[in-house]
């Protein structure tokens, strides 16, 4: 597994370090929402920024709350629909490895 990407800031800032990991807990606790729900908009969200390694990681992270293959095209439709087919690109390259 590569490594984590804020790791820097465990020597550089881990006050802030652990702001982000208190925001990303509170975030992404199980609610009203689940956690594989919150987790699939997260995955959207990332796709449409573009950020490819982020849509890998919350799309892995997805499977492992019990997304389908099926939940994780659903959800970036919405992506598609709202913010257009750039999202849809950035997703391909990032579930190329994890959606097999």
């Amino acid at each position: 597994m590569a490594e984590h990407p804020l790791k820097i800031y465990e020597s550089l800032d881990p006050a802030l370090l652990s702001l982000v990991n208190n925001t990303r807990d509170l975030a992404l606790t199980e609610g009203s929402l689940s956690r594989k729900t919150k987790l699939l908009i997260a995955m959207v969200l990332d796709a449409v920024d573009g950020a490819e390694n982020g849509v890998a990681s919350l799309a892995q992270q997805a499977i492992k709350a019990g997304a389908t293959r099926e939940e994780i095209a659903e959800a970036l439709r919405v992506g598609q629909y709202i913010c257009g087919v750039g999202c849809i690109y950035t997703a391909a390259k990032a579930l190329k490895e994890v959606i097999t």
